[in-house]
């Protein structure tokens, strides 16, 4: 994992995971709610929110020289980013019944190399930093994107699945089976965090780029991922203005699953709203953020917030 991609805000403390800093300021119910919902699957939220395209359309539209590879995704991500930045609660996980904060900020992202019903398929890890703008989020995106397009090329995701699909099935077990608990005490092989999809802080599929409706897709047991974001397909209705005049309406769907023990209902519902509100005016994702909030969750913090 590279380092340049790390958040310094924290020393390291005893306890602590290489992904990730325990937090260890909560309030009673939180830190005794992981004992009971021991799973992902026992703490899946559902949440959709009708995102309308007209205004993203005509941004991109107006950008498009500047930023010639933007597109309604990357202004999805940079939104989520930027909200992780104000609300980095957002960006914790759960592993082994304790509440961690991530020390850094990437998506997995499933890509087609070919759109077909044989095409292959792979997944990306782009990494980004809080005070990241479209621009970066557009550039490092791309980045990874064109290392990992070209049909028959592999990355450390598909090799490691490669040799996995190699082993025959009692050493497949066991191999999971060990990969499993060495996460659950942070001690799993970096190399296996770095190149895994199920370690990051959203995983996000655009099925609509292929003509699909969003859907909710379930949260992985393996891994620390807490969020996952499916992207519908564009949709268009009639509705009525405030001056009561039928127009149309261009939108697309996104729709969330989210892990409640890594926060509470009212900060997740609030976070939604900020979402709702920086996607509702993209311009503000030119420029850096004001500041970027840490996770007063764990500590002291060695950096203020900038």
């Amino acid at each position: 994992m590279n380092d340049l991609n790390k958040l310094k805000y924290f020393k390291w403390s005893l306890g602590d995971r290489y992904d990730g800093w325990r937090v260890r300021k909560v309030d009673a119910v939180f830190s005794v709610i992981p004992y009971f919902l021991r799973t992902r699957i026992d703490a899946q939220n559902f949440f959709e929110e009708k995102l309308p395209i007209d205004e993203i359309e005509a941004f991109i539209r107006k950008h498009k020289d500047e930023i010639p590879d933007l597109s309604i995704m990357h202004v999805v991500m940079a939104s989520l980013v930027r909200l992780i930045s104000q609300r980095p609660h957002l960006n914790r996980f759960v592993i082994w019944n304790k509440i961690f904060a991530r020390n850094h900020v990437n998506f997995s992202i499933a890509v087609k190399r070919s759109l077909s019903d044989n095409g292959e398929e792979t997944l990306i890890k782009p990494f980004f930093m809080p005070s990241d703008t479209l621009q970066d989020i557009v550039r490092k995106t791309k980045l990874e994107l064109d290392n990992n397009q070209k049909t028959g090329q592999q990355n450390s995701s598909d090799t490691i699945s490669k040799v996995l699909g190699l082993l025959p099935e009692f050493l497949l077990r066991f191999v999971v089976f060990m990969l499993l608990h060495m996460d659950k005490v942070g001690i799993m092989p970096k190399f296996i965090n770095k190149a895994s999809p199920w370690h990051s802080s959203i995983f996000l599929t655009n099925i609509g780029s292929i003509g699909v409706e969003s859907i909710y897709h379930h949260l992985y047991e393996f891994g620390t991922c807490s969020m996952f974001c499916a992207m519908g397909k564009k949709s268009k209705e009639f509705v009525l203005d405030k001056e009561a005049q039928v127009k149309p309406l261009k939108s697309i769907l996104l729709k969330f699953v989210m892990d409640e023990r890594i926060c509470d209902g009212f900060y997740y519902a609030s976070s939604m709203r900020l979402l709702n509100k920086i996607l509702s005016n993209p311009e503000v994702l030119l420029l850096p953020p004001e500041n970027v909030n840490i996770d007063e969750g764990v500590g002291k913090p060695l950096l203020k917030s900038n």
